[in-house]
């Protein structure tokens, strides 16, 4: 189950080196997945529409847009694999990239096992992202999708054996947040008192061409901010 750029190349990548291995792709709509997969003869189908499906071992979501339900999750004979854009259990859910900034968490990509939760399955593999003062939430979001991409290409190979091994997360460590938790964390109040640290950290959390940014009130009015750290030394 493939969508956007990561699921692009995802496929891409399957279909060129274990085209054998793909009983059905599933994506999001007529797009390029759905194109290449008709064009080398690979079932494809659009947001599960035309099931029945054939006899499937594993499932992959890579870079799915939505939560899965338990019957799907359990059609599979070991059922799914999840492509998780931040180093669990730290973000788990929604905007991972603003809040390894916000929160100054570890960063990277993990491959877990899908449960019933969100994000909490049991732990395939991960690959840390090191970030520093210049990145913002838009350069660690395109970070996240080239090592995504980098850590199921190099494990694929164990999991297309079922030959990887799997390890529960940690119990009361790391972190979750909501979609709609950003819009208030985004906002700056301009005459609470804040660290300059932590301040510079949300303004450039939030700091992303063409998306919403930080954003303050005053006098009626709301405006938004972003920042630009560069390193001089």
């Amino acid at each position: 189950m493939a969508h956007d750029v990561v699921g692009t190349r995802i496929t891409n990548f399957l279909l060129n080196h274990y085209k054998k291995d793909l009983s059905l792709v599933v994506t999001t709509s007529e797009d390029y997945i759905f194109r290449e997969c008709t064009r080398m003869s690979v079932p494809v189908r659009i947001d599960g529409k035309g099931y029945p499906v054939p006899e499937v071992d594993l499932g992959i979501l890579a870079w799915w847009p939505h939560i899965i339900k338990k019957e799907l999750i359990e059609f599979p004979k070991h059922g799914f694999i999840n492509t998780h854009p931040s180093y669990l259990p730290y973000n788990r859910g929604k905007h991972y990239n603003f809040w390894a900034l916000v929160e100054q968490t570890p960063f990277g990509v993990t491959l877990h096992k899908v449960d019933t939760g969100i994000d909490s399955g049991d732990i395939i593999a991960q690959k840390k992202i090191k970030y520093n003062w210049t990145d913002t939430g838009e350069t660690l979001y395109y970070m996240a999708q080239d090592a995504m991409v980098e850590l199921f290409m190099d494990q694929y190979p164990k999991i297309r054996k079922l030959s990887f091994k799997a390890h529960k997360q940690p119990i009361g460590k790391g972190s979750f947040h909501k979609a709609e938790d950003i819009g208030f964390a985004s906002q700056i109040h301009l005459d609470a008192e804040y660290k300059a640290r932590d301040l510079l950290n949300l303004l450039r959390a939030r700091t992303f061409d063409l998306k919403p940014n930080c954003w303050f009130i005053d006098k009626g009015i709301e405006y938004e901010v972003t920042t630009n750290i560069r390193r001089v030394s």
